[in-house]
């Protein structure tokens, strides 16, 4: 029963986003018996495997940076696909931080890999600009020793 982290850019193109998809569910297929995907439910990579994960039957558990990340980082553009894929959740968790800031996403991150076996990583192999981007998820995962499992078709690119 595999547990299946994933960390990834929120700003892919459209293009970008229908590789990601491609290339998730190709990987995800070949885990479904007890598959439990684990996510931040951020827009861009985290939704895009949230509903591959679901599609394909799986457990969903979402880690949430603070109670009100919503109302706060979630744009009224994405609400409807949040709520959609956040009501399919299985499991949430919320990190105890009043606001969603970095030290509230580390947190979220951290609890992330604590429960994943491994992760999956949509990035484009660029450090992280701070603490709670998907290249310092990355490092964080290798120093645990977890299986990282990189994801940036040809062709990608960032918004």
């Amino acid at each position: 029963m595999p547990h299946i982290a994933v960390a990834g850019h929120m700003n892919l193109t459209p293009p970008t986003e229908a590789l990601v998809d491609v290339a998730i569910r190709e990987l995800l297929a070949q885990e479904r018996d007890g598959l439990t995907g684990i996510t931040c439910l951020a827009k861009g990579a985290d939704q895009i495997f949230a509903r591959a994960v679901t599609d394909l039957g799986g457990a969903l558990i979402v880690v949430l940076p603070a109670p009100n990340y919503r109302e706060h980082k979630v744009k009224p553009d994405n609400r409807l696909l949040y709520d959609e894929l956040l009501a399919k959740a299985t499991e949430v968790q919320h990190m105890p931080f009043p606001e969603p800031n970095r030290q509230a996403y580390e947190a979220a991150n951290a609890a992330l890999l604590t429960m994943a076996d491994r992760l999956v990583a949509v990035w484009d192999g660029q450090p992280s600009k701070d603490q709670g981007g998907t290249g310092s998820v990355v490092e964080h995962a290798r120093r645990l020793g977890k299986p990282v499992h990189v994801i940036w078709p040809r062709g990608a690119a960032r918004g």
